[in-house]
């Protein structure tokens, strides 16, 4: 039995890593280690508990710990196994080296042996050893597994927001309150009209910060969600792309909007102080310059710019209730009679029967597709497991590729959902052209000008304080004020497909 004129040191770890799950809790160490110790009558000078991994080198109390043993505050370490002191070869080595010059004499442990002797050091050696053995193999288990979890499409890691991490069946789905959120915050870009700090207020507005409690930082808004293909089904792990089973919060179509708004991204948005509804609706009628609006004596008035270098325009002010009542006249003219748009759109219903037994031929064209480049996938996969195809170009091709197929899948869920892609937006116009009348009639001037945008497009003008227009497609049936025969075809109201009777043309 140890005599009390040797100090020691007790030392208890344990961490929060994989291999350290099934390990005794520091309070238990601490029990044991104190039982023991007075059972073999050994002198604790101080208790030194820490509370890292020992997988790596870099434990400062362990390190202080063997920087006091240097100095001969102690001569022995007491502990409840040896890999709760080493876990890779440069603290065991450094152990060992203390041991080999006498600065370590004792390692007291409850359930392994060893004295300061060739063969104790040759088993101290093989209890490190072994340790660094498991959390390797722990390791390279886990990563085996991360991998077949990646190949069968589900993403490692935490869920990213929007989705949350189904502890039940271990995948990550849907989290129903927030997703709604993600995808408002993805719509609200794709339109270039919000910045990213607008979308990180939005978030926040909604409950969606971060652990801390604060809004969430642009580079994190711009790079963990609106760049992040997980929303769309994809993921990526390891600086690859993959195919994921996750259900998408949004369209690949919408994915590929706020990219391009994101690498186009000027100038801050923001709104002005004074709404004007009708800036940037006209352009001028003598010198072509855009009409710009200003306030003045509690009035919005809109005027050429007058920034053309050839000609000296001369136009005057224009009220904006004056223009107002102008734009309503002009959207009045256009506007469909309620009966007329009640016939249009029962038509509309028989035609969506009829052509809903024509979409087969379409759908499997592009299932074709994707099984061309499945077989594209897997002769890639092959050539670069064949070392045909160096790392780089195989992680490029490969994601052009995933990204073609996943929109040929969307392409085929969207046809197999409308059938009949142009049906929504006549249905749209015919709804839009019969309620014209009553926005002309509103005060709502924002919605007067997207209709009128939508019925003249960019052919508005304003000279001597006349607005004036002349309407592009569909609209344009309508401002020749057409009878109800005018709007019927012998075979439907399909825009492209067969001729309109009379001189009304298609309504594309």
């Amino acid at each position: 039995m140890q005599t009390l004129t040797q100090k020691f040191f007790l030392y208890a770890r344990k961490s929060t890593d994989v291999e350290d799950k099934q390990v005794l809790s520091i309070e238990a160490q601490l029990t044991e280690l104190r039982e023991f110790a007075a059972r073999e009558n050994l002198l604790i000078i101080e208790e030194l508990i820490e509370k890292q991994s020992a997988k790596i080198p870099g434990r400062p109390i362990f390190n202080s710990m063997l920087e006091r043993i240097e100095k001969e505050e102690a001569s022995g370490i007491v502990s409840w196994h040896p890999d709760r002191l080493a876990r890779n070869s440069v603290d065991g080595g450094r152990l060992i080296y203390l041991i080999d010059t006498g600065k370590i004499k004792y390692l007291k442990f409850p359930q392994f042996w060893f004295d300061a002797t060739p063969q104790g050091k040759f088993m101290l050696n093989i209890a490190f050893g072994q340790s660094k053995y498991f959390v390797d193999s722990l390791s390279e288990n886990t990563k085996r597994g991360l991998r077949q979890k990646v190949r069968r499409g589900e993403m490692p890691g935490i869920a990213p927001v929007g989705y949350i991490n189904d502890s039940r069946t271990k995948t990550i789905v849907v989290d129903k309150r927030k997703a709604p959120i993600v995808k408002q915050a993805f719509e609200m870009f794709s339109t270039g009209n919000y910045r990213i700090l607008d979308i990180a207020d939005f978030l926040a507005k909604n409950g969606l910060i971060s652990r801390t409690g604060k809004n969430w930082k642009i580079d994190r808004v711009s790079k963990q969600i609106l760049s992040n293909p997980f929303y769309y089904g994809h993921f990526r792990y390891l600086r690859e792309i993959h195919e994921g089973v996750q259900k998408p919060i949004i369209s690949k179509k919408l994915f590929e909007a706020v990219q391009q708004v994101l690498n186009k991204r000027g100038k801050p948005w923001s709104k002005p102080r004074v709404p004007k509804p009708f800036l940037g609706l006209f352009r001028c009628g003598e010198c072509g310059m855009m009409i710009t609006a200003e306030l003045k004596k509690g009035h919005i008035y809109y005027r050429c710019t007058k920034k053309s270098k050839r000609i000296k325009c001369n136009q005057p002010y224009t009220r904006q209730e004056l223009l107002d009542s102008q734009v309503s006249e002009m959207i009045q003219k256009v506007s469909l009679k309620q009966s007329w748009a009640k016939k249009m759109l029962e038509k509309l219903e028989v035609e969506k029967v009829e052509l809903a037994l024509s979409c087969g031929a379409f759908v499997g064209t592009k299932r074709e597709e994707i099984r061309a480049i499945n077989s594209k996938l897997q002769r890639l996969l092959d050539s670069y497991l064949d070392q045909d195809v160096d790392k780089e170009s195989y992680l490029v091709k490969k994601e052009e590729l995933l990204s073609s197929k996943k929109t040929l899948e969307e392409q085929i869920a969207r046809f197999q959902q409308t059938h009949h892609a142009w049906l929504e937006p006549m249905r749209t116009w015919i709804i839009e052209a019969a309620s014209a009348a009553n926005i002309a009639s509103g005060t709502d001037l924002n919605e007067k000008k997207v209709l009128a945008q939508k019925i003249f497009g960019s052919n508005l003008i304003l000279s001597d304080q006349k607005a004036r227009g002349k309407e592009i497609n569909q609209w344009a049936a309508l401002s020749r004020r057409p009878t109800s025969r005018d709007l019927e075809r012998d075979t439907g109201v399909e825009p492209v497909s067969s001729p309109w009777k009379g001189d009304v043309k298609p309504l594309n």
